[in-house]
């Protein structure tokens, strides 16, 4: 039986993210998604990713818009696509919104330690076969 084959950028995103580096995962991601343009599920991925970052880096408001958006994009794409047991990433991504402040559009660097923490996700990929 033959494992389904993904392309390598996928499988970097998980190592990525997994180290919590969030702009490289974007890059990976967009490379990704530039070529296959009508896969919503790579659109969400890439823009939960990037409203981690955001938040990380205290744009609240950026943080928040991107992550409703990818939220919505997997959301056909559930349970399982690609390999991603994307309930999981659900539950994370509720969580995620429940917690960025909606009182709050910006925080400077400085002060991000003050934001509610994100909880933590660690991405696996689970064989698909074909």
């Amino acid at each position: 039986m033959d494992l389904k084959q993904y392309p390598m950028e996928y499988y970097t995103f998980f190592i990525t993210f997994n180290e919590g580096d969030y702009y490289t995962c974007h890059d990976l991601l967009e490379d990704l998604w530039m070529v296959e343009k009508d896969n919503y599920f790579l659109k969400g991925l890439l823009q939960m990713t990037v409203a981690i970052y955001h938040y990380e880096y205290g744009n609240v408001k950026g943080a928040r818009a991107m992550m409703q958006a990818g939220y919505e994009y997997i959301q056909p794409y559930r349970p399982l696509y690609w390999g991603l047991d994307l309930d999981h990433v659900h539950t994370f991504m509720e969580q995620c919104i429940a917690r960025i402040p909606a009182d709050i559009d910006k925080v400077p660097f400085e002060q991000v330690h003050t934001l509610p923490s994100f909880p933590d996700l660690v991405l696996v990929l689970q064989e698909e076969r074909q």
